[in-house]
């Protein structure tokens, strides 16, 4: 079986499971909505959009062009333009969510927590941006000022996502810790952005987790058990993930035209991440 028809057939799975229950619980809310008729069933549009990411090119117009128009016509047969694929995109987004949330990893008692930018702009364009106008603001990391969101990554030692959220890029490290970390039990590992007596404690006390975030220079240093100092230094694997994410899943550009686009774009990337046959660091 080839890598596109294993896509395909575990997202079908999926898809198969999750549709007949959104519809459902859509219409127990009320909630009754237009919606076109599109010619390519759900399945396929994720797989196109997933497969994307697992490949080299840089632009999503040339790879459905040159690519999926020209390579895989056989395998969508009722594949259409490029114009009319788009338009199908913004369905995809709450699908997508879910999936990506099924193909999460398992807890295994020991957690990395981190953040990353994504800039949506250029410094010198903010002041003309508009697709992100009332959504994000002006943020710093600790190279530079951005405009654009936050990622927040929870990792085990195996390289797995637990948890993803997004936050505007001037939201405190600390603030979406207890979201990320509900559900999970253990160790969680974390840089110096996370110290907080605070939110330790508070960890400790609602969800039994011990934290551990790395000490300042003008701190004292704590005493800790030797293996818990060891595993504190495997904190490289999350930037690791982040850097694989913005370089070769590529969930960071400025070419974004809507806000929906720029979600599918970063849960299409973190979920071809998932995909990596390998991910263990050690």
């Amino acid at each position: 079986m080839s890598i596109l028809e294993s896509l395909f057939c575990h997202i079908d799975d999926f898809c198969k499971c999750f549709e007949p229950q959104w519809k459902k619980r859509l219409l127990t809310e009320g909630k009754k909505t237009h919606q076109r008729t599109i010619i390519l069933c759900l399945s396929e549009i994720m797989t196109i959009l997933v497969s994307f990411y697992q490949n080299h090119y840089r632009n999503f117009k040339h790879y459905y062009t040159d690519h999926v128009a020209v390579y895989w016509r056989d395998a969508f047969p009722k594949l259409r333009s490029y114009q009319r694929f788009m338009e199908w995109i913004p369905s995809t987004l709450i699908p997508l969510c879910f999936y990506l949330k099924h193909f999460s990893g398992q807890c295994t008692g020991i957690g990395f927590i981190d953040s990353t930018s994504l800039k949506v702009c250029h410094n010198r364009r903010i002041s003309q941006h508009k697709v992100f106008k009332g959504l994000s603001a002006r943020g710093k990391t600790s190279v530079d000022w951005f405009f654009g969101f936050k990622l927040h990554l929870v990792v085990n030692e195996l390289g797995e996502l637990l948890n993803v959220q997004i936050t505007s890029d001037n939201i405190d490290d600390r603030k979406p810790v207890k979201e990320l970390v509900s559900g999970l039990f253990g160790k969680v590992f974390a840089d110096k952005g996370y110290v907080s007596e605070k939110l330790s404690s508070e960890l400790f006390e609602h969800f039994g987790i011990q934290f551990f975030a790395k000490v300042k220079k003008n701190m004292k240093n704590k005493l800790m058990l030797l293996q818990d100092k060891l595993l504190a230094r495997r904190r490289s694997i999350i930037e690791t993930i982040i850097d694989q994410l913005k370089n070769i899943s590529q969930i960071e550009h400025s070419r974004h035209r809507s806000p929906v686009n720029f979600c599918v774009n970063l849960l299409c990337g973190l979920i071809a991440y998932c995909y990596q046959p390998t991910k263990n660091f050690y």
